[in-house]
């Protein structure tokens, strides 16, 4: 590739070619974001049923924001790490979408991770409805007294603050060592950020997260504001880090990454 690509941030976004998308490595790297939102949403969805069960009591008390924050954080972390060999972990179409802005990942190929990165979702709860024996898999709502217009700024600030780290401990091509704890830190972040958003709106920064409940569930209320937030707060992220801090004259990223 010229070094033109990687010089101008923003004129290095590529749309790339269909033919992407039946390439073998494209198509294995779907299937490991399938599988890696699987066990991401798997295991935080699945946290806020058991800890109804287990106490009556939902998600948003003040143990229960707890347990969710642990479930979502060590989930994430196990589900970056498996994938990222492969896909780069993704495991979100916000983080994909923030990729693509910085043109870490071609169009054509970012749509097909966020295809399966929905589709890992939805057999998710759908396997979690199944195995809990029928119970409810709560959608993403707002709390009492939340407006959809505090919900989708929380939504861009929390994720702002996902794709940030993604884009300082993964995607920076100067990130030395630092890459080796991008999935701890990226998992911690999101961990943080639902104690502080999850009484608000639940703090979803994935609209992956959010499809799969609310398919099952069949609940779309203010499903939107679980899309535009997290694409306005990745948009955002990927701008400052590529615009301020990033420089791609010493070393090309591969496209394959992030």
């Amino acid at each position: 590739m010229s070094s033109e690509y990687y010089t101008v941030p923003f004129q290095r976004i590529t749309f790339g070619s269909q033919e992407e998308i039946r390439q073998p490595g494209a198509i294995k790297a779907a299937l490991a974001e399938f599988f890696s939102t699987l066990i991401f949403v798997f295991a935080g969805s699945g946290s806020g049923m058991a800890f109804s069960k287990l106490t009556g009591d939902g998600p948003n008390t003040p143990s229960g924001l707890i347990a969710a924050a642990l479930a979502h954080g060590l989930g994430l972390f196990v589900a970056v790490a498996v994938g990222a060999n492969i896909s780069g972990g993704h495991v979100n179409p916000a983080v994909t979408f923030g990729a693509f802005v910085g043109g870490n990942i071609t169009f054509f190929r970012g749509i097909l991770y966020i295809i399966a990165q929905l589709l890992g979702s939805v057999v998710a709860c759908f396997l979690l409805k199944f195995s809990s024996g029928g119970l409810a898999v709560g959608a993403f709502t707002l709390s009492s007294g939340v407006s959809v217009w505090n919900a989708f700024v929380l939504e861009i600030v929390l994720t702002f603050g996902l794709v940030y780290t993604v884009y300082a401990t993964a995607i920076d091509p100067k990130k030395g060592n630092l890459g080796i704890i991008a999935p701890i830190a990226i998992g911690f972040v999101v961990g943080a950020n639902i104690l502080v958003g999850g009484a608000f709106d639940g703090a979803s920064m994935n609209p992956a997260v959010s499809f799969g409940p609310a398919v099952v569930s069949w609940t779309w209320t203010h499903h939107w504001v679980y899309w535009a937030g997290p694409i306005v707060g990745a948009f955002i992220a990927a701008a400052v880090y590529e615009i301020f801090f990033i420089d791609h004259s010493h070393q090309a990223l591969p496209t394959a990454e992030y």
